[in-house]
């Protein structure tokens, strides 16, 4: 099977609609909490947000850690839970995953394992970042090798790459020891690629958007437990599970929105210490 997936843009205007859900962190069994989180409930309700909203998306990405306990049964209720979106679901592991099984089930519970997505004027390339069993990331150089060879190959096309761990610090002193540990690598490897126009990430559970050497880097809110920024230690926050969206326009640039749940049913329980 290829290992790229073509799309047409459903706007008028050529412009690319993501929907972006991550770190899910679910259970193989649907009455378990993180950190006096339902996981399977906040999900849910992410989703029942969506629906109610009715936009219309190109896609949805899920950008790493949806199972908490690396069992068949939370991809296997992940699959079942998506699907009510009836939309194209592409995702990439996290630290929480496990990496094989992910790409030997998904083929088989309509979620796609194609590491490329192209679409009107973008393509989006999925890069594993995965260290299995650790939190922290690391991008092997065939993945580094994979992002270049598909920015160089289809220069005419704005690129994202997506991957689990953000290549940025994000001054949480705790979580910092867990970003992608070869940082400096990728950024040698993404300097000279003249039409990478942002990473999309997952892991830190908070919004992050910034540039970096003319690059946007954006992490997004979890579907589930939060952590508070700028802490010292661990630390959750009291904002609710959240999403994003972003529109990527056929000029390059990029629109982005994120969005929370507007209840306080997942508040988690702040005495934790980690996870």
């Amino acid at each position: 099977m290829s290992d790229i997936f073509t799309l047409t843009p459903k706007a008028a205007d050529e412009s690319v609609r993501i929907l972006q859900l991550t770190d899910t962190h679910l259970f193989a069994q649907g009455d378990r909490t993180l950190l006096g989180v339902n996981t399977k409930d906040s999900f849910s309700a992410v989703l029942d947000a969506l629906e109610a909203k009715s936009e219309e998306f190109d896609f949805v990405l899920v950008t790493g850690d949806i199972s908490q306990d690396y069992s068949p049964e939370s991809y296997q209720l992940f699959a079942a839970l998506i699907a009510r979106l009836k939309q194209q679901v592409f995702f990439l592991p996290g630290n929480h995953d496990d990496g094989p099984l992910m790409y030997r089930m998904f083929g088989n519970l309509n979620v796609h394992t194609e590491k490329s997505i192209v679409c009107g004027h973008w393509q989006l390339v999925c890069l594993n970042s995965e260290v299995y069993g650790v939190p922290h990331g690391w991008l092997q150089r065939e993945e580094l090798n994979y992002l270049r060879k598909m920015a160089k190959t289809n220069r005419q096309l704005h690129t994202v790459a997506c991957l689990h761990h953000l290549p940025r610090m994000v001054g949480c002193a705790w979580l910092d020891t867990q970003t992608l540990h070869n940082q400096n690598e990728f950024y040698e490897a993404v300097r000279d690629l003249d039409n990478l126009r942002l990473v999309l990430s997952g892991h830190v559970h908070q919004e992050v958007d910034e540039m970096h050497e003319q690059v946007r880097y954006l992490a997004s809110p979890s579907t589930s437990i939060q952590f508070a920024p700028h802490s010292l230690d661990f630390a959750l926050d009291y904002k609710a599970p959240g999403w994003r969206t972003l529109t990527l326009h056929p000029d390059g640039q990029v629109e982005t929105e994120v969005h929370r749940l507007q209840t306080e049913s997942f508040r988690p329980n702040f005495d934790s210490r980690g996870y």
